[in-house]
């Protein structure tokens, strides 16, 4: 019998070799752990449970109504103000506690990070699903909000809801991976991100029109305001489960589906810049943790 002798490098291949995100989404069953692992953690002893779910996004939207939409009048200026609010918010807080939790994922799970080897963007990526988790009961609000409303689906509304979504899912998981890779060395970093949490909440046409920048800040301003994909990615969303229950009288920031296309582009591009630099920094993270 004729034995093949092995190379010495055709058998053997450096740890994550094949790809951190790839290796990932191959280890669907460590993914699916450190998801279940993180969810008992949050809502571990909690009479509630996922149930907070809605009871969060609920009680931010009740404030936020009543303080812009009663005792500031927003509520008489936009047709079906609560609709146009939270289909907004539920997009702005799925990238918020995206970008906020995946920027401590790797720090939060330091032990493992130094004890075990696994692909590290296991731990942004379970974070970003998590968010995704809680994502749901918002969704499932609005759109019992919007039949209400008068809402009825389209493969229009839908198109814009996915176009929306994508924005939102990419741009939020580039982000996380690249601040999750640098915070690790920098943990100031944390803080920044807290604050970005409130500035976030205000830069996009949530709580009030867009067309209040267009009429009270100067051109070049608005220009920069609409070039931000949380704008593109927020007005779809409206477009898809607001706007139809409307009677019609609104006008979007112009080219919008251009300028969510453009959106997409640098979400993606971003993603790809938070992967390659989470790639470079992670061989590191064992001896900094």
């Amino acid at each position: 019998m004729t034995v093949t002798p092995v190379r010495p490098d055709e058998g053997l291949r450096p740890p994550g070799g094949d790809g951190g995100l790839r290796q990932t989404f191959r280890s669907t069953y460590l993914l699916r752990l450190l998801v279940r692992r993180e969810l008992r953690a949050r809502y571990k002893g909690s009479l509630l449970g996922l149930g907070w779910s809605y009871v969060r996004p609920a009680v931010h939207f009740a404030v936020y109504f009543y303080v812009i939409g009663v005792f500031l009048g927003m509520d008489r200026q936009v047709e079906h103000f609560p609709v146009y609010l939270f289909s907004g918010m539920v997009l702005v807080n799925l990238f918020t506690e995206t970008l906020h939790s995946a920027t401590r994922s790797v720090i939060g799970n330091a032990a493992l990070v130094r004890k075990v080897f696994l692909p590290r963007e296991l731990f942004p990526t379970a974070s970003a699903l998590v968010s995704l988790v809680h994502f749901l009961p918002g969704m499932t609000i609005l759109l019992g909000a919007a039949v209400a409303a008068g809402w009825r689906p389209s493969p229009e509304s839908a198109a814009a809801a996915l176009f929306g979504f994508a924005i939102i899912a990419v741009l939020g998981l580039g982000l996380g991976l690249l601040c999750a890779a640098v915070n690790v060395f920098f943990r100031d970093l944390e803080q920044v991100v807290d604050i970005l949490m409130i500035v976030i909440v205000w830069s996009a046409p949530m709580i009030y029109p867009w067309t209040h920048v267009r009429e009270h800040a100067p051109g070049w301003v608005l220009d920069v305001y609409l070039a931000n994909p949380l704008v593109s990615a927020v007005s779809l969303f409206q477009r898809a489960f607001w706007f139809p229950g409307t009677g019609g009288d609104f006008a979007f920031p112009p080219d919008l589906y251009a300028r969510a296309g453009i959106s997409l582009a640098v979400s993606a591009l971003v993603f790809a810049a938070g992967h390659a630099a989470f790639a470079r920094m992670q061989k590191r993270f064992a001896q900094e943790l």
